[in-house]
């Protein structure tokens, strides 16, 4: 079964391509990490790469090496920013499988243990919480 083609206009490459506004994480030749806005636990990064692919279905075989490095960068930065005790990685494929927005993406989310995620309930988490904790991860690189 084929997925669907690459939408070009989806959020993420329009964040990639300065349309919206993020509160960027990380940033290199071939990816991209800025704060999830609507976070299931503070510190919740989403790390995309700048090629354009659905998901990891379709994805040039090329840009899963740097992007998995960078989610182990962000991962550890995340993890040191937020004093967490794990960090929950989530990558989710078309649809069915969870996947809301179809451009490549990985959540980077902090843990402590006891705490349950937040739900994904579309309710935005305000600026200065985002930039603030943008700053945490950035200065634990």
């Amino acid at each position: 079964m084929t997925s669907a083609a690459y939408d070009t206009n989806n959020i993420f490459a329009k964040i990639l391509r300065g349309e919206i506004p993020a509160h960027k994480v990380y940033e290199d030749d071939h990816t991209l990490a800025f704060m999830d806005v609507m976070p299931q636990a503070d510190g919740h990064v989403l790390v995309v790469p700048k090629a354009g692919s659905r998901n990891i279905l379709d994805a040039d075989p090329a840009v899963i090496g740097p992007l998995i490095s960078v989610v182990q960068k962000v991962a550890i930065a995340a993890q040191e920013a937020f004093d967490a005790d794990g960090v929950t990685i989530m990558q989710f494929n078309e649809a069915p499988a969870g996947q809301s927005v179809f451009h490549l993406h990985f959540h980077v989310i902090p843990r402590r243990e006891g705490v349950p995620l937040r739900p994904h309930s579309g309710k935005m988490e305000d600026g200065a919480v985002l930039a603030s904790n943008a700053a945490k991860i950035r200065d634990s690189f």
